[in-house]
This record gives structure tokens, sequence and C-alpha cells, in this order.
């Protein structure tokens, strides 16, 4: 009698669209809802794929939140930091910097609020963060950036021109006034009385006159 051979089920190949399709509609609906309130379910309808071929590709939700969060890292300050690791004087440096920041945000308003959600709950995220932003470790990144901007500052200061300050202040403060709108932007629409177009009124607003304020209060 002729014995069967089962035939081994292929295993089908993975479709580099498909898969950065998945990584789109992630991207997206963790930002909307955060790694907590996400669904695989509403990936996959946001994606077109059905949730098995979700598993497929990233096996967990936590695999695939971890490369979405990494995606929405390296669009969070990647060019800020550049600006300030710069030889670019500091009056540019906060000009270019309230310009690419309120410019990116403005289009991406649910970042902020997911970055920060992400870090407090995955606090090991951080350095993933910082990692993906620069390129480079976060040891390597900070000191390089703090070092450039304590010999800009200690020469105005010489100079005259600028009140003392120390740079991890000055970078805190600058990121905070251009981060903290679109982080708090439902508390400060409903505080202010405004809608979308008002919020974006009030961003344009804000792009106009950050950078005079902020140099402002720098002078002595």
């Amino acid at each position: 009698m002729k014995r069967l051979t089962r035939t081994p089920r292929s295993t089908p190949a993975r479709d580099g669209d498909t898969e950065h399709r998945i990584l789109d509609a992630a991207h997206a609906v963790f930002l909307r809802r955060g790694t907590a309130g996400a669904r695989m379910q509403e990936i996959a309808a946001e994606a077109g794929v059905n949730q098995a071929l979700l598993h497929y590709y990233f096996r967990t939700k936590d695999r695939l939140s971890k490369a979405a969060f990494e995606r929405a890292a390296a669009q969070f300050m990647p060019a800020a930091i550049r600006v300030l690791a710069s030889d670019a004087p500091i009056e540019a440096k906060v000009a270019r910097i309230i310009d690419l920041e309120l410019s990116h945000l403005a289009r991406a308003p649910y970042l902020p609020g997911y970055i920060i959600s992400e870090v407090t709950h995955h606090p090991e995220r951080a350095r993933q963060l910082i990692a993906a932003v620069t390129g480079q470790a976060p040891d390597d990144v900070g000191p390089r950036i703090v070092a450039t901007l304590r010999k800009q500052i200690d020469a105005r200061v010489r100079r005259g021109a600028m009140r003392s300050i120390a740079p991890e202040q000055f970078i805190v403060n600058l990121m905070s006034l251009c981060i903290f709108p679109f982080a708090a932007r439902p508390m400060i629409q409903a505080m202010l009385g405004m809608d979308l177009r008002g919020f974006d009124q009030f961003i344009a607003r804000r792009r106009r006159d950050l950078t005079a304020f902020f140099l402002g209060a720098l002078r002595p």
C-alpha cells in the first residue's frame, strides 16, 4: 500500500509593501490612541489587512508598538538636535528651532502626547528615543550639545549681551515652549475656547512671536 506523504505547508513570502502599510497604520493608530488604547483590529482595518496577517508580520502588539515608537521617535526633534549641536549663532538657533518644531508639530499634533505617554509608561524607551532621533548613543549626544551651548552662552555673557543661564535650562526652556502647546492641546483648547481652526491660528501667531519672547527673556 502506497504511503501518503504530507506536503509541508509553505510559509508565505514577506511583502515589503504590506509590512510598510501595516507600520503606517500602526503609526497612525498609536498616535491617536496611545499604546494602551490601540487595538490590533483597528490597526488591521486601517491597513486594509486581516488580523492574522498583522500577527504574521509583527507577532505581538508589543513588537508592533516598539516598531511604531521607533518610527515616531525618528520624527521627533531630529532637526532641532542637529541645530542645537551646530556652531550657528544662538539667535539663529532659537529662530530655526522654533520654526522647525512648530511647523512639524502642526502637521503631527498627536506626536508629543504619544511620545510623552510612551516614555512615561516605558522609561526604557527614553534611550531608544534619543538613539532614534540622533543616530547616536544618548551618553554621547547630551554632553556635546551642552558643551557647545555653554561655550556660546559664556561668550555672550562676557560681552554683556546675555544673561547667564545653564545650557541645560536653555534647552529645556526652548523645547518645552515649542512642544507643550501640542502635548496639552485639548486642555488649551478647552481653557481658551478654541476650535481646531482657532488652535491653528494660535500656533501661527506663536511662530511669529516666540523667537522675540525667548531672546528677550535672555537679555541682561
